[in-house]
């Protein structure tokens, strides 16, 4: 596919189709890959995406238990004060 490179104010851009970003899932950022004499533009996906239908199912299957008391029998409170 051949594509051209435009003016982007001081600078120069590449412009992508609709469809390429949909089919791509490209949303606000990319990883650019600099490799071999090529340029590699690869989506980089949002890390936290679907964090909260996974601590659902893990509160389902009783998996969100803590592995350690988050209070400890030797904490001072009172420095907190």
């Amino acid at each position: 596919m051949e594509t051209s490179i435009i003016k982007i104010g001081n600078s120069k851009g590449l412009r992508l189709s609709k469809t390429i970003l949909d089919k791509y899932n490209i949303k606000d950022k990319v990883e650019l890959i600099l490799e071999k004499g090529q340029i590699i533009l690869k989506p980089i996906s949002s890390p936290r995406a679907h964090w909260e239908e996974a601590f659902s199912k893990m509160a389902e299957n009783g998996d969100d238990q803590l592995l350690m008391d988050d209070v400890f029998e030797d904490e001072n409170f009172e420095e907190w004060d």
